[in-house]
C-alpha cells in the first residue's frame, strides 16, 4: 500500500504541480482573448439567462435546474475545507489568486459548456451530453470519449461520492455523536430514493438543496463580516499583499500563495476539467450559448462567492493555521470564535447539505457517461447499486488512498478535455457570435446547425429541431 501511496503521491505532483496548473492558466488566458473577454462583456447577461422564466410547455430539464445540478457537484467540501487549508499552506494570499484563476476559469467554462450543448443528444424528454459526446461527434474519436467516460464515472460517480459521505459522517459523529453505521444507512436510502428517479428527481434535489445551502451559508458569513466590519479593509489589503509577497505571513511565500491559491481554486470551480458540460448538456434551451453563460456565472458563484464567504471567516479569525489547525477544524474553529459554539453543529449541517448535493450531482455526471459507453437498463441499475455501496463504503471507512487515486484520475480527465476544447474552441466562439449577432437585433436567440459552414454530426439542432426556450 505504501508502494502504491507513492506512485500516485508522484503522478499527482507532476500531473497538478507542473502540467495542469499551466494548462489551465493558460488556456484560460487563451479562451478569454479569443472569446473577447465573454465573462465580463456579457456579466450582466449571465444574470438576465439565469432569471429566464421557462417556458410551461417545455419538456426537460430547465437553464435554471441544469445550473444547479453542476453547482450541487461543485459547491462542495472544498468549499469550506479547500479554502482552509489553501490558506493555512499559502497564507491569505492564496486567496487572491483563487479569484484570479476563477476569472480567467469562467471562460473555459463557458467554452465547454456550449460545446457540450451544441452536440447534445435527446433521451426521451430530456436531453444528455459532455464530453464524451462531443469527442466522439466532432472528432469522430468514440474512442476517446469512452476513455474519458470511464475516468469520469470513477472518479466522481463512485470515488468521490465516498470521499463526500464520509465527511458527512465524520461531521456528524463530533457534532451529534452519531454512530457512523447509522449515518451509512440514512445516506444510502437518501441516495438511493433520489437516484433511482433519475435526472427529474435529481435536478429537483439539487433545486431544493443548492438555494438553501448556499443562502444560509452566505448569510452567516454575512453577519460575520458585518460584526467586523471594521478589519475588512485591512484583510483585503492583507490578502493583495501577501499574494504578491509583499507581505511575509504564515504560509510563506508569494510562491507557496500562488500554487496553492491556484490547486484550490481550481479543485472548487472544476472549470475545463470536463465535469461541469455534462450538466450543461441537460438543459432544454434556445441557444447553446444559454448554458455557456450560466455555467460561467456558476464558476463566479462558487469560488467569488462561496469560497471567499469561508476566507473572509477564517481571515477575521486571530489564529495562525498550521498543520493541527488546516481543512476543516480551521473553518470550525473560526466560525465558533465568531458565533458561539453551536458553530460546530452548524458547519455539521453546511457539511450535510454542500456534500449531499455532491453526491448526487457527482452521480448524475457517471450515469450520462454509462449511457454514452453503453445504452442498458442493466449496467444503469448495477451502477447505482455500486454509487449507493460506495456512500456506505465511504462513510465507514478512512480512504486517504482512494481519494488520491481520484485526484489522479481527474487530472488525466482534465488533460483530455482541455486539449479537446482547444481544438473545438472556434466552434464555441462562432456560437458565441451568432448569439450576439441576434441579441443585436433584439431577438430572443435561437439556434440551428445551419448557423455554423461546416458543423456536422449534430442531433438536436437541425432545422427541424423543436427546442424552446
Amino acid at each position: 500500500m505504501s508502494w502504491l501511496q507513492s506512485i500516485v503521491s508522484f503522478g499527482n505532483n507532476i500531473l497538478w504541480s507542473y502540467i495542469l496548473i499551466y494548462m489551465l492558466i493558460g488556456l484560460g488566458i487563451f479562451f478569454t482573448i479569443q472569446s473577447k473577454f465573454v465573462q465580463f462583456r456579457h456579466f450582466g447577461e449571465m444574470f438576465r439567462l439565469i432569471a429566464e422564466r421557462q417556458n410551461r410547455n417545455q419538456k426537460g430539464i430547465s437553464s435554471l435546474q441544469a445550473f444547479f445540478v453542476s453547482a450541487a457537484s461543485r459547491v462542495g467540501t472544498g468549499n469550506l475545507a479547500g479554502v482552509a487549508l489553501a490558506i493555512a499552506l499559502g497564507g491569505p494570499g492564496a486567496v487572491f489568486w483563487m479569484w484570479m484563476i476563477a476569472m480567467i476559469g469562467m471562460a473555459s467554462s463557458f467554452v465547454e459548456s456550449t460545446l457540450a450543448q451544441v452536440y447534445k443528444v435527446k433521451d426521451g424528454e430530456n436531453f444528455r451530453g459532455g464530453p464524451a459526446y462531443y469527442m466522439e461527434k466532432a472528432l469522430n474519436a468514440r474512442w476517446l470519449g469512452i476513455i474519458f467516460a470511464v475516468l469520469i464515472t470513477l472518479c466522481f460517480g463512485l470515488i468521490f461520492n465516498s470521499v463526500q459521505a464520509n465527511t458527512i459522517a465524520a461531521a456528524f459523529e463530533e457534532a451529534f455523536s452519531i454512530n457512523k453505521s447509522v449515518m451509512a444507512i440514512l445516506l444510502a436510502i437518501l441516495t438511493a430514493v433520489i437516484i433511482f428517479g433519475g435526472i427529474q428527481r435529481i435536478a429537483k434535489a439539487a433545486q431544493m438543496i443548492v438555494p438553501v445551502m448556499a443562502s444560509i451559508y452566505i448569510l452567516v458569513a454575512l453577519v460575520v463580516v458585518i460584526m467586523n466590519i471594521s478589519e475588512l479593509p485591512s484583510i483585503i489589503a492583507l490578502i493583495v499583499k501577501s499574494a504578491f509577497g509583499l507581505e511575509e505571513v504564515a504560509g510563506g511565500s508569494m510562491g507557496a500563495a500562488l500554487l496553492y491559491g491556484l490547486k484550490r481554486g481550481l479543485f472548487s470551480n472544476e472549470a475545463g476539467m470536463g465535469s461541469v458540460p455534462n450538466a450543461a448538456a441537460t438543459a432544454n434551451v434556445s441557444h447553446p450559448a444559454k448554458q455557456g453563460f450560466i455555467q460561467s456565472l456558476g464558476v463566479f458563484f462558487d469560488t467569488i462567492i462561496i469560497c471567499s464567504a469561508t476566507a473572509f471567516i477564517i481571515l477575521l479569525f486571530d489564529v495562525t493555521p498550521d498543520q493541527q489547525l488546516s481543512g476543516i477544524q480551521l473553518t470550525q474553529a473560526a466560525l465558533a470564535s465568531h458565533i458561539g459554539s453551536w458553530a460546530t453543529v452548524f458547519v455539521a449541517i453546511a457539511i450535510f447539505l454542500f456534500a449531499f448535493s455532491s453526491i448526487i450531482g457527482n452521480y448524475y455526471y457517471g450515469e450520462t457517461n454509462i449511457e454514452f459507453i453503453r445504452e442498458s437498463k442493466i449496467w444503469l441499475f448495477l451502477y447505482r447499486l455500486v454509487v449507493v455501496g460506495m456512500v456506505v463504503f465511504g462513510s465507514l471507512s478512512s480512504i486517504q488512498i482512494v481519494w488520491d487515486l481520484a485526484d489522479l484520475f481527474m487530472g488525466f480527465m482534465a488533460v483530455i478535455n482541455l486539449f479537446v476544447i482547444t481544438i473545438l474552441s472556434k466552434i464555441a466562439i462562432q456560437v458565441l457570435q451568432d448569439y450576439v449577432k441576434q441579441r443585436k437585433e433584439g431577438k430572443d436567440p435561437v439556434f440551428k446547425a445551419s448557423h455554423i459552414k461546416g458543423l456536422k454530426n449534430i442531433d438536436v439542432w437541425e432545422e427541424k429541431s423543436e427546442t424552446i426556450s
